[in-house]
């Protein structure tokens, strides 16, 4: 897995306290080896083995690993992720923080999962957002590529993104459409985020790349569609703002005719996967 947050794995295990498990080092031989299994105890699409697999190894690198499915599997409850062999106490005290990873990751990808299935047909696409767990974005936007859905900016620099704060401190959407003009890289597109029918015509006007449309109900999402469909060639069209994961909701925002669907609840918002370790 690319850029492995080797510091995040080290400073879980350290947090856990998995280099003085008192119950492992009071009950378990310090010779003793075992056999384990990572078994799935829901339906879902899995995420976070690497990372997963990494906190047992960063412990103990001794630590063998046989991986039975790879991360954007979908799999069944009491199926077998993962074996591993080693050092009971090694495997005892890494188990948490590892689950803690894999059972976090694995839930982002089971509900994007469903969010895609929901818009399928439709030339809709799944977006992340920035509402991440801090110092885990990277893991999270990686489960939710896992997912089959794709990824909205990383951080601040990869894009501009003309929000309701910008747009008052600017003096408004046609002054912060130019200055963004003039500093942004011309290959950075430029979105602006709409609230009314208004806006959207404002954004248009002033030249804007994609059009965000934020908080609208339906009706006013397929009118501000038809307008940007009208008035502009090759503006995408972006559906935000408390739409949520169900998937009837879901099918009616991308009936209107975005181009994008993007969800904080993807990241901030999913329930954790239920994966277990257990003994042979």
């Amino acid at each position: 897995m690319p850029d492995m947050p080797s510091d995040l794995v080290r400073h879980a295990l350290e947090e856990d306290g998995a280099w003085s498990d008192i119950t492992t080092l009071s009950t378990v031989a310090q010779e003793q080896q075992a056999q384990a299994s990572i078994i799935a105890r829901q339906a879902g699409v899995i995420a976070g083995l690497a990372v997963a697999i990494e906190t047992f190894r960063m412990l103990d690198e001794r630590i063998a690993v046989e991986l039975l499915v790879q991360d954007g599997a979908v799999v069944q409850p009491g199926q077998a992720l993962a074996h591993l062999s080693g050092s009971a106490r090694s495997l005892l005290g890494a188990e948490r923080v590892a689950l803690n990873f894999l059972g976090h990751l694995s839930g982002i990808a089971t509900v994007t999962a469903r969010c895609v299935r929901a818009i399928e047909g439709t030339q809709a696409r799944i977006l992340d957002t920035r509402k991440t767990t801090p110092g885990l974005r990277s893991l999270e936007k990686q489960a939710v590529r896992a997912g089959g859905g794709q990824n909205h900016r990383f951080n601040l620099s990869d894009g501009v993104l003309i929000k309701d704060n910008h747009i008052q401190a600017a003096g408004g959407i046609p002054q912060a459409v130019a200055a963004a003009r003039r500093l942004a890289p011309h290959l950075l597109k430029i979105e602006v985020e709409c609230e009314t029918q208004e806006d959207v015509q404002e954004a248009l006007d002033a030249g804007a790349d994609v059009i965000l449309l934020d908080n609208m109900h339906v009706e006013q999402m397929r009118s501000a569609v038809e307008l940007v469909h009208h008035s502009a060639s090759g503006v995408l069209i972006e559906a935000s703002g408390n739409i949520g994961t169900d998937p009837t909701r879901l099918a009616a925002v991308a009936a209107t005719g975005v181009d994008f669907i993007s969800l904080g609840a993807l990241t901030h918002s999913a329930p954790n996967f239920d994966v277990s370790l257990e003994f042979a």
